[in-house]
């Protein structure tokens, strides 16, 4: 998988309060991160359950390197170190090798 490109999905449970303030950083990622040259598609998608909102993140990067660029990046490190005590429960990263992608 070294050179194959790396799909990432995350899961974002913030406490009530810091709903807007986790909306708001993870816009300021997206746009950030789609800059970044090894980022393929980082797509931030939302929904409501019982009450408590929770956003997806889906990520695509070129292989490991461009992750690696991503999680050493001034946006993403910026990001944790305000977001910390803002979740519910800590993200939920799941890292997905391709099967059938399609293409564009």
């Amino acid at each position: 998988m070294n050179n194959a490109a790396v799909n990432i999905q995350a899961l974002i449970v913030p406490k009530p309060e810091h709903v807007q303030d986790v909306e708001r950083e993870m816009l300021n990622m997206v746009r950030s991160s789609r800059q970044e040259e090894g980022c393929l598609v980082y797509d931030l998608l939302k929904d409501e359950q019982n009450g408590q909102v929770r956003f997806h993140v889906q990520e695509r990067y070129r292989d490991m390197a461009a992750v690696q660029a991503h999680r050493d990046s001034e946006h993403y490190r910026a990001y944790r170190g305000k977001a910390g005590d803002w979740f519910a429960s800590a993200p939920l990263v799941t890292l997905l090798q391709d099967v059938d992608v399609a293409q564009k």
